[in-house]
Formats: structure tokens, C-alpha cells, sequence
């Protein structure tokens, strides 16, 4: 069975972004609330479905639950540009798209806190996910307000949904 690596290593920032140190993906994980760099990508089809991954049931944080297209760390070293472009690759082998950058905002639960860097695209073809994601779909605008706080989607997903493009928007 996969397994995140519990050894990588992550970036820990102040909520500028500036890096202040380094940590493990473990000791970022394990409660200590060490701000680290994530990097998200919500990516439209020319109709405007949102394209959302299911995570895989091996996955540490939120097992089994629809998310962001694309979502992943910053690693120590890389810049957040870098690191969307390869999450990109590696999750849906995204390549040649242009992102735009929606917000950059705290994320906190109860076990870490994440520097969220936000991006969306659109693209004209169905996105592949690859063996990190337990596939993905395109889901219209109704069908993601009607499944909200219904356990469907991570808790960080909605938040960040409603608040980028929420009832009304």
C-alpha cells in the first residue's frame, strides 16, 4: 500500500511566505501547527465544471474525500511556481497551462497550518490522474453546492470553494 514519505522535507514560513526554517512532512503533520507552503490548482473546462480529485484512502490527512484538482507541498528549496507546475505534472499531467493566482491564505485544522496558495485554469481536454489520486472528475457548480457539508469534499476544499467562488459569486 502507498504512503506519504514522512521524511520529506518542507519549508516553514511566516505568513508572508518568507521561509523561517525547515521540517518534516511528519513534524508538520503531527500538531505542532508549523506553517508550511501548499500550492493549489482549481481547474475549469470551458463550460465552467471544476475538476475536483478523490484522495486516495492511503493519504494522511482527509482519506477518501474530493479535493482541488490539483494539491500539494511546497518543497524545501522550491519556489511556489516550481512546485504548481510540478504538482500539476505529477497529479494530472498537467503541462502547458497558465495559472492565475486567486489569494494566498491560512489554512489551520487540527493537526497543521498551511500557507495556501491558491491558482485556477482552464483547459480544453479531460485531465489523466495519476496512481497519487484515486481518479477525478469534472462536477458542475450545482452539484458541488449540493453535496457542501456533507462529508463529500475536505473540510479545506469548502472553505476555500465558498469563499473564491460561493453562492452568489
Amino acid at each position: 500500500m502507498k504512503k506519504d514519505n514522512l521524511e520529506e522535507v518542507f519549508p516553514i514560513v511566516d505568513e508572508e511566505g518568507n521561509v523561517v526554517g525547515k521540517a518534516s512532512r511528519k513534524e508538520c503533520h503531527d500538531g505542532s501547527k508549523l506553517l508550511h507552503p501548499v500550492v493549489h490548482l482549481h481547474v475549469f473546462d470551458k463550460d465552467g465544471r471544476l475538476y475536483l480529485q478523490r484522495r486516495p484512502d492511503w493519504k494522511d490527512i482527509q482519506p477518501g474525500k474530493w479535493d482541488t484538482a490539483v494539491g500539494g507541498h511546497v518543497d524545501y528549496g522550491e519556489d511556489v511556481e516550481t512546485a504548481l507546475r510540478r504538482e500539476a505534472a505529477e497529479e494530472l499531467g498537467l503541462m502547458d497551462f497558465q495559472p492565475t493566482a486567486l489569494r494566498r491564505y491560512v489554512f489551520e485544522s487540527s493537526r497543521e497550518r498551511e500557507l495556501v496558495n491558491s491558482f485556477s485554469t482552464e483547459i480544453d481536454y479531460l485531465p489523466i490522474p495519476s496512481d497519487e489520486l484515486d481518479g477525478g472528475r469534472f462536477w458542475s457548480r450545482e452539484e458541488i453546492l449540493e453535496n457542501m457539508e456533507k462529508g463529500v469534499f475536505t473540510p479545506n476544499f469548502e472553505q476555500e470553494y465558498m469563499s473564491l467562488f460561493g453562492a452568489g459569486k
